[in-house]
């Protein structure tokens, strides 16, 4: 007689997880996911679950699952070599492992470069770190790792969201307030592809109410598709137009259109700027000063009652501090107000002249920023938890190619500024952010809110000041000693660049650094950098030199090709974790509870598949950490700390433990977490009841009410602070002879200045290349693919046969008016090559595309992985340079790149 029974477990494929979904297993056998009803009420989308779920019962039995520990036998690595695997016992593989680790610790920890032996990669922005039990804790317990070998990382992320975000609203990520918000633009921002089930529900419903999406991309995306408008704008071009509309809102409305209270009181505007950039200062308490209308004076900025003049320039004196504390006192000096200056750099930047340089009729851009005043409801109020809050039911989106490399810093500020206006920065109906990772912890937003000296939110930037400055690189990217903005806390190692770290590996990048080693040791998890990241083809060629890699795997692929060791993991529902669910991480999870949920094994992981808990726990012993690794277990690294003042669960450090004890002690303390400490139900209560929250304050979705009790200002719209730490990096650079850093030491401007970046593309190409840029005339760009992207599902038939209903999956999208006139046909063969590569697909006519653009679904170009190698799917990645030219200040670059185009064949 056949047994059935439900088992609940989560989903965090994407960032934006974790969906509680249920699995129904019969006899043994997972048949079917659901999503999970309990979860109604809790969840945004109600224990909704989107498609790449559906896609875990195939995954687990996959035939083309690796299922044994194998070992290399080939020496030689190469993309044409067999690598001659093997399969091992877990006996040998973990001793193999322990073997290395041993002798390097018997040697040192970092090699003569300073640099760790010992390196770790993962993707999925950092999604794996939900599925690797506790390897955290081992990795934590060992000491220095190289995490700076990225597998995509500051090339496919929203990057320069991500560090100025977090400075000027602690917005790692960001969002509209969906539920409120009427009116959305939206600069390729593919929220649908890329937001998880909980945005398709928000948005969907915000649609049903009758909000306004504009969106501003040269290609119709998924989101496009459902939007009240698209504009389809010049590749490139986003910074124009949004400097376009700043115009607008400064000088073709009378600053009465604007939130002038909130400009005065909660910003930056009024401060005034000295002859030498910076701000002038009170001499005595060293205060930024404002020009108070009332007293007509120049006073603290802080000063009770002063009435803050955001307009005009005056004469006074005080302090300006510049750079490596060099000051200049002045007796009497024309200072002009932050907003004037801000004005002044906008005032060319007029629709007109947006227009030729954007492809957008001026007329449109001047509507499109007339709506966003319009429907800001500058001066309404709502109430919210009890507090009386600015109600702006309007936002301004940026989608990830817009938000890296050379442009995005523009775009970011002046995204920001719109919302600054308008007073709809972190209030109801506006811009909000949903999670920090640089300046908190990433479930703790408001706990980040800390004060500077001048008024505005404290950072924790890397030291430039010659005493504190880290000359010597911890890590291949040197992101402490290159990179200020992205601070030096446990995730500024993935937001170094990570162009970087590959081009030096390759000896491309960074003559008076040198080439450094390869880590001695490599591991690889949940990534295939191989395929996701760019120049791919010379990736390989790298990979293939580093003396030892092991990856744990689903099945063969593009990067464990060139491995050592591959080991089989126990997968998402063969294995067991616990991890923090709610408040508001990541785009759309904007919850009004916070808590705990739990992924179990809803089956026996298949053949010999070992849950990563227990992987961890077996290095730890081999290596004689196994008492540090405890320790950092029982401290917090496996997601809470199992003592505190209110309960000890703490694990004996002395001795290993099993995977069901370790998570156990985990979830009691999870337990007494949620409910103060008055219940400390463990693992098998989860493993009943699932999940475990507690109310979330919903007045935390919102900064406002935190800075305005604080009396605190985003720092907006000059960045002073940028200018003074980017003179002091350069100094610190050039004193140790680093000149290469040059082209970004540019962008720390106080404003950033509009650049053409289609030429800054177009000159470094021929400068690196030798070639014409006007031979390559279409930009190539790649879009999100929902059922795809981040999940690893490029190997399940389940995902292909959904993905196929969505336009682009099947080949390269291109305007159907040029194609004709290249005599190319629906399903005619098209190569596509870039100064560094060249690739091949069937070609996708499509009316939403523009005429200078191409376009390549995300995902895609594999030669091993199965049935994903037999699907005749090109990529962009490997024709992306890596190019030391187009990365920015902030370390990132940017996976578009110019092409030509011809036809190779006919459709058959």
């Amino acid at each position: 007689m056949s047994s059935t029974r439900k088992v609940s477990t989560y989903c965090y494929q994407c960032v934006n997880g974790p969906d509680m979904l249920t699995v129904e297993v019969t006899d043994g056998v997972a048949t079917t996911v659901a999503p999970n009803f309990a979860a109604k009420g809790y969840h945004p989308a109600d224990g909704k679950v989107c498609v790449k779920p559906y896609g875990l019962v195939q995954k687990i039995y996959n035939p083309n699952r690796i299922l044994k520990p194998m070992k290399r036998t080939n020496p030689r690595k190469g993309r044409g070599e067999d690598p001659g695997f093997v399969e091992i016992e877990w006996e040998e593989a973990l001793d193999t492992i322990a073997a290395r680790l041993n002798a390097i610790r018997a040697e040192s920890l970092v090699d003569e470069d300073g640099y760790p032996r010992v390196a770790f990669t993962t993707g999925g922005a950092a999604t794996p770190y939900f599925y690797m039990g506790t390897f955290a804790s081992f990795l934590a317990a060992w000491g220095p790792v190289d995490q700076s070998l990225g597998a995509g990382g500051t090339v496919k992320c929203y990057h320069t969201e991500h560090v100025y975000g977090e400075l000027w609203h602690r917005a790692f990520t960001v969002c509209p307030d969906t539920p409120r918000c009427e009116y959305i633009v939206s600069f390729g921002n593919n929220i649908d592809a890329s937001g998880g089930v909980t945005s398709v529900r928000r948005h969907a419903d915000a649609r049903a109410r009758g909000i306004k999406r504009v969106q501003i991309e040269p290609h119709l995306s998924i989101t496009g598709a459902s939007a009240s408008e698209w504009i389809p704008i010049r590749p490139k071009t986003d910074p124009a137009f949004l400097y376009a509309m700043l115009h607008v809102l400064l000088h073709e409305r009378p600053l009465a259109d604007l939130d002038r209270p909130f400009l005065k009181a909660r910003t930056g505007s009024p401060y005034l700027v000295g002859p030498n950039g910076f701000f002038l200062r009170d001499p005595a308490s060293r205060k930024p000063l404002i020009w108070d209308a009332g007293s007509q004076r120049a006073v603290p900025f802080d000063t009770p009652g002063a009435d803050p003049a955001l307009l005009g320039r005056y004469s006074l004196s005080g302090l300006e501090v510049g750079a490596d504390g060099k000051e200049w006192m002045h007796g009497a000096v024309e200072a002009t107000t932050a907003f004037e200056v801000t004005r002044e750099m906008v005032a060319p930047h007029t629709p007109e002249w947006a227009a030729p340089i954007t492809d957008v009729p001026a007329a449109t851009i001047r509507r499109i920023a007339n709506e966003f005043v319009e429907h800001a409801r500058i001066g309404e109020t709502i109430e919210f938890e009890g507090r009386t809050l600015p109600f702006r039911p309007v936002a301004v989106m940026l989608g990830k190619s817009v938000n890296n490399g050379w442009g995005a810093y523009e775009c970011v500020w002046a995204r920001t500024m719109l919302m600054v206006l308008v007073g709809g920065l972190e209030v109801p109906g506006g811009l909000l952010g949903s999670t920090v990772h640089i300046s908190g912890m990433d479930f703790d937003r408001m706990g980040s809110v800390a004060p500077s000296p001048d008024g505005f939110l404290d950072y924790p930037f890397n030291p430039t000041d010659k005493e504190h400055w880290a000359a010597q690189p911890q890590v291949r990217h040197g992101h402490t000693t290159l990179i200020p903005i992205i601070g030096g806390g446990l995730t500024s190692q993935l937001m170094g660049s990570t162009v970087l770290t590959w081009m030096r590996l390759q000896g491309r990048a960074a003559d008076s650094w040198g080439k450094p080693k390869p880590p001695d040791l490599w591991f690889v998890y949940r990534c295939n950098p191989n395929i996701s990241f760019s120049e791919t083809d010379k990736m390989g060629e790298t990979m293939a030199t580093f003396p030892f890699t092991v990856a744990f795997s689903y099945t063969q692929d593009e990067t464990n090709h060139f491995a050592d060791l591959v080991l089989p993991e126990a997968i998402d529902l063969e294995s067991t974790q616990l991890i923090r669910l709610g408040g508001t991480h990541y785009f759309e999870q904007f919850w009004d509870s916070q808590g705990w949920v739990l992924r179990q094994p809803v089956v026996e992981p298949r053949g010999e598949a070992r849950d990563f808990t227990w992987i961890s726990t077996e290095l730890a012993k081999r290596t004689g950490l196994l008492e540090a690794y405890n320790s950092m277990i029982n401290m917090g690294a496996a997601g809470l700390p199992l003592k505190t003042d209110k309960y000890d669960f703490s694990l004996d450090v002395s001795k290993p433990h099993t995977v069901e004890e370790t998570w156990d002690a985990v979830c009691r303390a999870a337990s007494a977490d949620v409910t103060d400490g008055a219940a400390s139900d463990g693992l098998a209560w989860f493993k009943e009841n699932g999940f475990r929250v507690k109310p979330f304050p919903k007045i935390n979705w919102y900064l406002y009410p935190r800075m305005e009790d604080m009396g605190l200002r985003f720092e907006l719209p000059y960045q002073e602070r940028v200018l003074r730490i980017g003179q002091e990096l350069a100094a610190r650079l050039h004193e140790q002879g680093v000149t290469w850093w040059d082209r970004q030491l540019h962008e720390y401007e106080p404003l950033p200045t509009w650049k053409d970046l289609n030429k800054l593309w177009a000159d470094a190409y021929e400068r690196a290349y030798k070639i014409k840029a006007s031979d390559y005339p279409f930009w190539l760009l790649t879009a999100r693919s929902m059922q795809y992207a981040w999940g690893g599902n490029v190997s399940l038939q389940m995902i292909r046969e959904v993905a196929a209903n969505v336009a682009g999956h099947d080949g390269i999208m291109i305007n159907a008016k040029v194609a004709d006139e290249m005599g190319i046909a629906q399903g005619d063969r098209i190569e596509v090559t870039s100064p560094v590569g060249v690739t091949s697909g069937r070609a996708l006519l499509r009316q939403g595309v523009r005429p200078d653009t191409v376009v390549m679904v995300g995902q895609f170009g594999h030669w091993k992985t199965p049935y994903a190698k037999d699907l005749d799917m090109p990529s962009l990645n490997n024709l992306v340079p890596m190019n030391m030219d187009l990365v920015d200040g902030t370390g990132s670059a940017v996976d578009a790149v110019l092409v030509k185009i011809k036809k190779i064949g006919s459709k058959r």
